[in-house]
């Protein structure tokens, strides 16, 4: 097994920077739940240069001004890392022989992600996750702020849930990204259309028609939605697409590094999932489930 999908900040506390024993104490936590490989994926958005590239973004939508506000602050919260010095402390660690992809979470910014693939060209990525957090200045999954928790009563479930799904479909036409990150996050709140049918057939054929993978995401038993990412239906269309699989906790600290893995192991059984995507310098390979590091035929 493998968990592709590791930050090395909480959200709580974006600035205290980061040490090589961190990254030995993720792969030791992970190898405890059977997890052989591990990718750091910081998201992009937590950087200096990203903030310096694309600008204050929330101000290029006609949301509400408590919307505008509440991004500016999260930006001034959580910006402040030093790309530069997050890649080599990964390499390092990869150097020192721990078995660390470097990758990065790739928050979708609209308009923007061909400036963004450019400057990620400058550096050694092993893998690429691609996810949508926002919807102009509504961060729809930030349940816990009355400000966008209060933005689900301003429009109809399915309107949430179509913006998302078209995100969604941006994000993976641009072709920037290895792997579609938590592909049904939108239903964090747990605000869910009565007939979904529609935005799941959307999102696997996004990822079909793109070439990317998508994961199979633990983190969703720790929220209030209480199931994983995505739900069996979308995994099933995924599935019968042909797209391939990875696996991920998205753990901000060290007790949630491959939370549950042995739960989605057992899901992918019950799905006949036997080989997982993996990935090295953006090239797919397809692994054995039990295979660890040992790469099959090029995918």
């Amino acid at each position: 097994m493998q968990d592709y999908h590791l930050h090395l900040w909480t959200h709580e506390d974006p600035s205290t920077w980061l040490v090589i024993d961190q990254l030995a104490e993720y792969c030791e936590e992970a190898q405890s739940h059977g997890v052989t490989e591990i990718a750091i994926t910081e998201h992009l958005s937590r950087f200096t240069r990203t903030r310096d590239l694309v600008g204050p973004i929330w101000n290029d939508n006609d949301d509400s001004p408590a919307l505008k506000h509440s991004m500016e602050q999260y930006f001034d919260f959580h910006a402040r890392g030093d790309l530069d010095a997050y890649v080599e402390l990964v390499l390092e660690a990869k150097r020192q022989g721990l078995p660390i992809k470097l990758g990065m979470e790739v928050d979708y910014m609209r308009g923007k992600m061909d400036a963004v693939a450019e400057m990620l060209a400058d550096y050694p990525f092993d893998v690429l996750l691609g996810s949508v957090h926002w919807m102009g200045s509504w961060m729809f999954d930030v349940v816990e702020e009355p400000v966008h928790l209060d933005e689900w009563d301003r429009r109809t479930t399915e309107q949430a849930w179509d913006a998302y799904v078209e995100c969604m479909e941006e994000l993976a036409a641009t072709r920037t990204c290895d792997v579609l990150a938590h592909p049904d996050v939108i239903k964090i709140a747990g605000r869910i259309p009565d007939a979904p049918e529609e935005w799941w057939d959307r999102i696997a054929e996004a990822a079909e028609s793109s070439g990317m993978a998508a994961e199979v995401n633990s983190s969703g038993w720790r929220k209030p939605i209480g199931e994983q990412y995505p739900n069996e239906h979308l995994l099933t269309r995924f599935l019968d697409r042909g797209v391939a699989i990875t696996t991920a906790s998205d753990a901000h600290r060290l007790q949630h590094v491959s939370f549950r893995m042995e739960d989605v192991a057992s899901l992918l059984d019950a799905h006949d999932v036997h080989q997982l995507a993996s990935f090295d310098g953006r090239q797919r390979s397809m692994i054995e489930r039990s295979a660890g590091g040992h790469h099959g035929h090029t995918g």
